[in-house]
C-alpha cells in the first residue's frame, strides 16, 4: 500500500427514534476514517499523482470497512459520501487530489454501482477538527430523503503533516423522511441524478 496510514477508525451510527416516533427499520450510517501521512505536506508540490494513487487504495479500503460495519452485503448500501482534511502544513489542494480523481471507482467497484456523483467537502484543520461527510444516494442525486451528512472526528488528527480521509455508506435515507421528490422506489440510476 502506498498510503503511510497512521490509523483507521470506524463509527457507527442507528436512529431508532426521531421525535419520539419510532423508526422501522432503523436507519443506519458508517463512516471508515484513515489518517495517513502527508507526503507532500510543508512544500508546493506540482505532480500530485502520488496522493491520487493513495485515493484509489484508500476508496477501496474504507469502502469495504463501512459496509462491514454496517452489516449488510455492500450492493445494498443506499448512499454515500466522502470528505478530508488536511492537517496545517497541507493544502486543499491535497484533499482534493485524494478525494476525486481516483477515488470514487472503487468506492463504486465495492457497492457495484454508484451512477450518482459523490458528495464530497475538504478543509483544513488541527486536531480534533470534524469532518463533514455530506450524503447522497448513491443512484439517483435528485433523491430528497437521502440528503444527508454525517459528522465525524478524531481527538488527534489530523496532525500538521497529515491527511484524514472518510468514506460513509448507509442502508437507508433520513429517519422519517416527508420533503417530497422523488423517492427511491422511482429511480431509474441510468443518469445519476433520475
Amino acid at each position: 500500500m502506498k498510503a503511510r496510514i497512521r490509523k483507521i477508525a470506524v463509527f457507527v451510527e442507528e436512529t431508532q427514534t426521531e421525535m419520539g416516533r419510532k423508526v422501522a427499520p432503523p436507519t443506519r450510517r458508517a463512516a471508515a476514517v484513515a489518517v495517513i501521512e502527508n507526503p507532500c505536506a510543508g512544500k508546493y508540490v506540482e505532480d500530485l499523482s502520488e496522493l491520487m494513487n493513495i485515493g484509489e487504495e484508500l476508496g477501496e479500503l474504507l469502502t469495504q470497512r463501512a459496509v462491514s460495519a454496517l452489516g449488510i452485503e455492500a450492493g445494498k448500501a443506499e448512499s454515500y459520501g466522502k470528505a478530508a482534511a488536511v492537517g496545517e502544513n497541507g493544502e486543499l489542494e491535497h484533499a482534493a487530489a485524494v478525494l476525486h480523481p481516483k477515488l470514487g471507482a472503487p468506492v463504486r467497484k465495492v457497492l457495484g454501482k454508484g451512477a450518482a456523483l459523490i458528495p464530497s467537502s475538504k478543509k483544513r484543520g488541527g486536531m480534533g477538527v470534524p469532518l463533514d461527510i455530506p450524503l447522497g444516494h448513491k443512484d439517483a442525486a435528485f433523491v430528497r430523503s437521502h440528503f444527508d451528512g454525517m459528522e465525524v472526528r478524531l481527538n488527534d488528527a489530523p496532525r500538521a503533516n497529515e491527511i484524514m480521509v472518510a468514506v460513509a455508506v448507509t442502508d437507508s435515507g433520513r429517519p422519517l423522511p416527508r420533503v417530497g421528490g422523488l423517492t427511491k422506489d422511482q429511480i431509474k440510476g441510468e443518469d445519476g441524478l433520475r
